[in-house]
């Protein structure tokens, strides 16, 4: 039987180079916001770059030097929402206009992914765009409406296997 999990992302322009004056505070709290989202309940995996810390390196655009993006994956919407806005990340949440460009189009996505996967960058962005345009469904959603994991596939049934007896003349 298949199950899920839920899958994030969320991307945002930030208002200057990630090693200038006015990201150094968000720089700063990277460690201990990553380190607190892997020891929550529900956490599953997030996306890191090379350096494997974070995704900070990562252009999800391919150019863009000021668009960062935070992808990963846990045990449900439940976990997320209790990690995203009833821990100490809120307090740094709180302060997102500070380092982050207001964007106008969407900025972040929920899925469904079968338990194991791993979302790529590029997946995560196409889940961005979906939201974009098409608005919250089943295939990419966000918090405001949500989605119910798919029903779980059931196990393959193993067919019998028809046994001709010979019968004696």
């Amino acid at each position: 039987m298949t199950t899920f999990h839920l899958a994030q992302v969320n991307v945002g322009r930030i208002v200057g180079p990630l090693d200038g004056p006015e990201l150094a505070e968000f720089v700063a709290e990277l460690p201990t916001i990553n380190a607190l989202a892997d020891r929550s309940p529900g956490f599953v995996w997030r996306l890191v770059d090379e350096g494997g810390a974070d995704s900070t390196g990562l252009r999800p655009d391919g150019q863009d030097d000021l668009l960062l993006i935070n992808c990963s994956v846990w045990e449900s919407v439940e976990a997320l929402r209790d990690f995203t806005y009833h821990s100490d990340h809120l307090r740094v949440l709180s302060r997102r206009r500070e380092w982050f460009r207001r964007m106008k189009e969407a900025h972040q996505a929920l899925w469904w992914v079968p338990q194991g996967h791993r979302p790529t960058a590029a997946e995560a962005m196409e889940k961005v765009a979906l939201v974009r345009e098409q608005g919250p469904g089943p295939l990419a959603f966000t918090f405001r409406e949500t989605f119910p994991a798919p029903a779980a596939a059931p196990a393959p049934v193993a067919r019998a296997e028809t046994v001709t007896e010979a019968v004696a003349p």
